[in-house]
């Protein structure tokens, strides 16, 4: 996109496409709920009333509480927080992993695009979530070790869009230019090669922050999340005995965490289209 990024071009631009619209609107809103969780929520999500096992709006609870008279309203809202934590940091972890590797085995070629391409591929193969599920079991479940794991499992595709994007931009005239005026393959791969070939990553790597709440979620569902944190996946988990009489306990997480994976995958896909040379050239 060669356009200037002004405030006029980005609205434009997001105006421009519906899915990346509808999912602008839905970020806004997450980022609105977790930032104003303390005003949202009508109770201390930590705490465990006398009120177990209440009705949607019985003794002011908007949804309900669970077994341990926990507000469910209250923990869907400060739920969002730690899905949104592990989406933002795995998916750092993926695009700055993938983005060098896939910009070295590119740019440099050769028997070291070789070996790296093999080891990505590997990656590929390999069944991630169970992968997951073994550190975790070694490692310890905390939040941390959650979100690198996920981080250090997701990187493979972002190394492979950014390897295609260095197979094409080495050929370019602006970087042979740079070569022939003595700059090291190193400068030029910081400065040319990465900058100009990261777009494809970014609208990935958003539409990854979908799959790292899937796999948060996936985990807290099978005991293997972080107890010491709200998630909506453990949500569901503690709910799930109940799920006959008292529904309420994992239906509204579960909305919950398909309301945010569809918002990354509508906004990773309207930046998928937006980032495309075409579209700025129909523009």
């Amino acid at each position: 996109m060669n356009k200037k990024l002004t405030p006029k071009f980005i609205w434009e631009t997001i105006t421009g496409d519906k899915q990346l619209l509808a999912g602008t609107i839905g970020a806004i809103i997450l980022i609105l709920v977790v930032i104003l969780a303390p005003v949202l929520a009508t109770d201390d999500p930590y705490y465990f009333g006398p009120d177990s096992m209440n009705l949607m709006g019985e003794n002011g609870h908007i949804l309900g509480t669970n077994h341990m008279g926990q507000d469910v309203y209250s923990m869907i809202i400060y739920g969002a927080r730690t899905s949104l934590k592990v989406a933002i940091v795995s998916a750092l972890i993926s695009a700055i992993i993938g983005v060098f590797i896939g910009g070295i085995a590119g740019y440099f070629g050769g028997k070291l695009d070789l070996i790296i391409s093999e080891v990505i591929n590997v990656f590929l193969m390999l069944p991630t979530f169970f992968l997951i599920m073994l550190i975790i079991a070694l490692f310890g479940n905390s939040l941390m070790n959650v979100m690198i794991v996920i981080g250090l499992t997701n990187w493979p595709s972002n190394a492979k869009l950014m390897r295609a994007q260095a197979l094409s931009l080495r050929e370019r005239t602006f970087v042979r230019s740079a070569t022939a005026m003595g700059e090291t393959k190193w400068q030029i791969l910081m400065k040319y090669i990465i900058p100009n070939g990261v777009f494809p990553v970014v609208s990935n790597t958003t539409m990854g922050m979908s799959g790292a709440i899937l796999t948060e979620a996936g985990l807290s569902f099978l005991g293997l999340g972080d107890p010491n944190i709200i998630s909506w996946g453990q949500m569901i988990y503690a709910g799930k005995p109940y799920i006959t009489s008292a529904w309420w306990l994992s239906t509204f997480p579960g909305l919950a965490a398909i309301f945010t994976v569809l918002v990354f995958y509508l906004l990773g896909d309207g930046l998928n289209h937006v980032l495309d040379p075409k579209y700025s050239k129909k523009r």
